[in-house]
């Protein structure tokens, strides 16, 4: 298991560092995948919420009034991080990322807050259809292997790549949940 973390987390940091045109040839085909796979969670939550009978946890419109801050602001927070690394010369795909560290905006709260705004809309996604599978099954299960995999896997990564400055910023910002100072 601990072989296979650091092929992984080398293929990361190669795929990461590697010239320029191997990144931008990556990109969309590794963004690709990440998008494909929050559909398939979606999708299969819709499924699951069907094939068990789950009703609608939420009626309408309170659906509307309760999901529309998640999707607002995780919907926000994403783009604002998306733009953070683009004007920094990054995608935000860990194939190909920021040259530089990004240590502010929404990154001064939060290490990957990317992520939270990620699991806001998959959240309001969920509270908007009323689907028990999404809001509390898929969601938080999301959350638990973004958190693990971020830990075990990208965080190692941006160690080696940025050394002792991502480890100094590691130890005064949380991993998702904001602090706010």
């Amino acid at each position: 298991m601990k072989a296979l973390r650091e092929w992984i987390i080398n293929l990361i940091y190669k795929g990461a560092t590697n010239t320029k045109k191997i990144r931008m040839l990556l990109t969309p085909l590794v963004g690709s995948i990440f998008f494909c796979i929050v559909l398939l969670l979606i999708f299969t939550s819709f499924f699951l919420d069907r094939h068990f009978g789950f009703p609608e946890f939420i009626a309408r419109p309170f659906n509307m009034a309760f999901s529309l801050p998640f999707l607002i602001i995780g919907s926000a927070l994403w783009l604002w991080c998306a733009v953070k690394f683009f004007k920094t010369k990054g995608t935000p795909v860990p194939i190909n990322p920021p040259p530089q560290l990004v240590t502010d905006g929404p990154y001064a709260y939060s290490r990957n807050p990317m992520m939270t705004g990620l699991f806001m809309v998959m959240a309001g996604i969920g509270i908007l259809y009323g689907s028990v599978t999404l809001t509390f099954i898929m969601t938080p299960l999301f959350v638990l292997m973004s958190i693990l995999e971020f830990k075990y896997i990208e965080e190692p990564e941006l160690t080696k790549r940025f050394g002792k400055d991502y480890s100094e910023y590691k130890e005064k910002t949380p991993i998702i949940i904001p602090r706010i100072h």
